[in-house]
């Protein structure tokens, strides 16, 4: 009678590249987000929020406004009491839409005891978290995109002209920025949610790192620019340094890095995002717009700063996900 073989105790190799089912979850995730009530509340508060403030624009844009080049762009930038600019609703609502996105991507998971039935399918944890991100990264995308045609439609009907080209371009790249900026959010709360097994746990972390940087971190830069770069004597050289320091901690925070971007990018007189002295403004025509290109090298780095945090934190969660022990 043959021997029947011992089971082995080592873990079965599944064949197949790591990304394997990549595509599966992604879009199960954009069905799931688009589908979900909490998504289309926050989907009716941003259409709201964008008609407002885009009406009261135009309205300000019909009276002060005559013959302008960048007519388009002032729609995201102009303010009329008591709503503010649509910016300034961007720089609240991408991050909680963000958050609310993937607080619970991962712990949502373990609570609902589905995680191991996933990975017993030929889908890898690689395959996995990638695609929860990407799926909640595709959905904020979708959405941005759909509010950025709403206020272009709405512009060309209320002004009654189409935007140039370089206003599209701008707008465009001020999309994308919006996008990774939402991108540095989605990482956190993803973070918090590989941390802590529950989803309320991790919301309030992601919104108090967001509070933090929004409201404190400002102030700890001014703080730890005194005392890094002290004024002693008071003069010109000392007070620049002490300016230079506190704006390159306050580059620390993702919201500097956003904030500087879109003024680059959406008001093309801006010459530069730091310091600028008088001396170095000699041979520029004041008020002269820059060309596109040039806009874009002053906001190279903060743009390129808002990638590489997206990046950063998602590799710190794949990390932490690869780490954690995931029990039947």
């Amino acid at each position: 009678m043959p021997k029947r073989s011992k089971p082995s105790s080592q873990p079965v190799e599944r064949e197949g590249s790591p990304w394997t089912g990549l595509w599966a979850v992604v879009t199960k995730e954009m069905a799931d987000h688009m589908t979900s009530a909490r998504m289309r509340i926050l989907e009716v508060l941003i259409v709201l929020t964008a008609a407002g403030s885009v009406y009261a624009a135009m309205q300000v844009l019909r009276e002060t406004v005559g013959q302008d080049p960048f007519l388009f762009l002032k729609l995201f930038t102009t303010s009329r009491d008591p709503l503010p600019a649509f910016i300034g609703f961007l720089v609240f609502l991408v991050p909680l839409i963000s958050i609310a996105l993937t607080f619970d991507s991962v712990n949502g998971e373990f609570n609902r005891r589905t995680l191991s039935r996933v990975l017993a399918q030929p889908i890898y944890r690689d395959a996995l978290l990638m695609g929860k991100f990407l799926g909640a990264f595709f959905t904020l995308a979708l959405v941005l995109t759909a509010i950025w045609l709403l206020i272009f439609g709405l512009g060309i009907v209320g002004l009654g002209l189409p935007p140039n080209t370089e206003e599209v371009a701008r707008s465009l790249l001020f999309l994308v920025t919006t996008i990774f900026y939402g991108g540095i959010w989605l990482a956190v709360a993803m973070v918090f949610s590989i941390i802590f097994r529950q989803p309320a746990t991790a919301a309030l972390a992601s919104i108090a790192v967001w509070l933090f940087f929004t409201v404190f971190w400002g102030i700890l830069a001014s703080l730890f620019a005194q005392i890094i770069s002290p004024v002693q004597i008071g003069t010109l050289t000392e007070i620049v340094r002490q300016t230079e320091t506190q704006l390159a901690l306050s580059r620390l925070s993702p919201n500097t890095l956003y904030a500087e971007t879109m003024l680059a990018l959406l008001q093309p007189t801006v010459r530069s995002t730091g310091l600028l002295l008088p001396f170095q403004l000699e041979g520029a025509v004041m008020g002269s717009p820059l060309p596109l290109r040039q806009s874009v090298l002053i906001i190279w780095p903060q743009f390129t700063g808002l990638i590489a945090v997206t990046i950063l934190l998602f590799a710190l969660s794949y990390v932490l996900f690869q780490r954690q022990e995931i029990r039947a």
